[in-house]
């Protein structure tokens, strides 16, 4: 079994700054990309960040200058620095992860995806 679980979020004012993280954990043999995703409420899920094992970074342009994605391989976690929040940012984030798994002989990678943390920017 392999779990993502995420933290960090909450209520903040506009132009504040919130820290998320998500570590994963399990019978997890590598991990490929990281990301974080958002939903806010009657929108589609959009991907926000995402980061390569490699350390290739991609920022959607609307939090790009504001955001900051980064890993930590030893924790198995991912996090993101937001700062210069707005109220446009509210929403469920999301983080996702590609992870590799041995069963048995077999190489296995699958997708998963954490609980969700809201964070809402409002004054």
């Amino acid at each position: 079994q392999v779990q993502l679980v995420e933290s960090g979020g909450g209520l903040v004012q506009p132009g504040g700054s919130l820290r998320l993280s998500c570590a994963a954990s399990g019978s997890i043999s590598r991990i490929n990309n990281m990301a974080w995703y958002r939903q806010a409420p009657g929108k589609q899920r959009e991907l926000v960040a995402s980061i390569t094992s490699g350390g290739i970074i991609n920022y959607v342009d609307s939090v790009k200058g504001r955001f900051t994605i980064s890993r930590d391989n030893a924790k198995n976690t991912v996090y993101l620095q937001m700062y210069s929040l707005e109220p446009e940012d509210t929403a469920v984030y999301f983080c996702n992860a590609g992870i590799v798994r041995i069963l048995l002989t077999k190489v296995v990678e699958n997708q998963y995806w954490g609980q969700g943390t809201q964070v809402t920017v409002s004054s």
